[in-house]
């Protein structure tokens, strides 16, 4: 998709429009496309400020700048990535961070109409990540570039889009905001892919769910008979057996997962197992049989 959006490669149907205008056969140097690579593609050889200029350095002559006009964009983007004491570093002076930044100098030098980042923290570990994402997102929100981000990372592309389109085998599964994906999902796919679900096989009839051998209470619209119900960690809490419509399971394990704790538990012989977390002040031991209550029942045909 990046490539068909930067022209390189030809659509074989369809138009692709900028601001409303068909670019569909704009050759790529006439698009204004920034584009920024995973593992950032930067010159060996020439130092930042090099690197940065390069885009405007070969321009034709006749929509070239002056080299006075090229030193004035090198610097304002060096102070825009927060990188102004390192123009003449190589890039392998570099930090991982500060290398996908100077790539990011580099794809804006040109102006682009519109920015294409290719899974570009990729190759960064954890913690550079999550600064750059921020610092991503502050970037965007000074400039508005239009940008398209590809990223296999879920939380990277739920906290730093406007709008996220989900792909599967080269159709688009859903797009809407990071909230609209994440709460009602489109299709099967979208709620199996998104949020760290786990899918259920599961039987309807009237308000009835029947889940193994258990069985509870819900509001539906689907038709009865076989579903597929997707359970996210949020999507269960540990409950008083005080009550009806309550499922039981039992706990499979329980370990660390970041500042929380994850329950592994199974709700019956032949079916996937399912995580929750423990709020604060909860404990749970493995072999022990809880009782829960379902929040969010997600139901697809099956």
């Amino acid at each position: 998709m990046l490539r068909l959006v930067a022209g390189l490669e030809i659509p074989t149907g369809g138009r692709l429009l900028f601001d409303g205008e068909d670019a569909t056969h704009l050759p790529v140097r006439e698009r204004r496309v920034g584009f920024v690579f995973q593992h950032y593609a930067l010159f060996k050889h020439f130092d930042v400020a090099d690197n940065i200029a390069y885009g405007l350095r070969v321009r034709p002559r006749r929509s070239r700048p002056s080299s006075t006009e090229i030193r004035r964009r090198v610097a304002e983007l060096l102070e825009l990535v927060q990188l102004s004491g390192l123009a003449r570093r190589l890039p392998a002076q570099l930090s991982g961070g500060q290398r996908q930044r100077v790539a990011l100098a580099r794809a804006l030098a040109v102006e682009p109409r519109v920015l294409l980042l290719d899974e570009p923290f990729g190759a960064l570990d954890a913690q550079v990540r999550r600064d750059l994402r921020r610092w991503l997102r502050d970037l965007h929100d000074r400039t508005g570039h239009t940008t398209l981000f590809v990223t296999h990372d879920q939380e990277e592309a739920l906290e730093l889009a406007d709008r996220v389109a989900i792909l599967s085998k080269g159709r688009i599964e859903q797009i809407g905001t990071p909230d609209e994906v994440l709460d009602q999902p489109a299709t099967a796919f979208v709620a199996g892919f998104i949020g760290e679900a786990v899918r259920l096989p599961v039987e309807l009839a009237e308000r009835t769910l029947r889940i193994g051998e258990q069985a509870i209470v819900i509001e539906h619209g689907l038709p009865a008979g076989a579903a597929a119900l997707f359970i996210r960690p949020s999507d269960l809490t540990l409950a008083e057996p005080i009550g009806r419509n309550l499922l039981t399971g039992t706990v499979v394990s329980v370990r660390r997962r970041g500042p929380a704790r994850r329950v592994e538990l199974s709700l019956g012989d032949g079916l996937p197992t399912v995580e929750i977390e423990l709020s604060a002040g909860r404990t749970a031991r493995k072999g022990q049989a809880v009782h829960l209550r379902l929040l969010t029942p997600r139901l697809f045909p099956s």
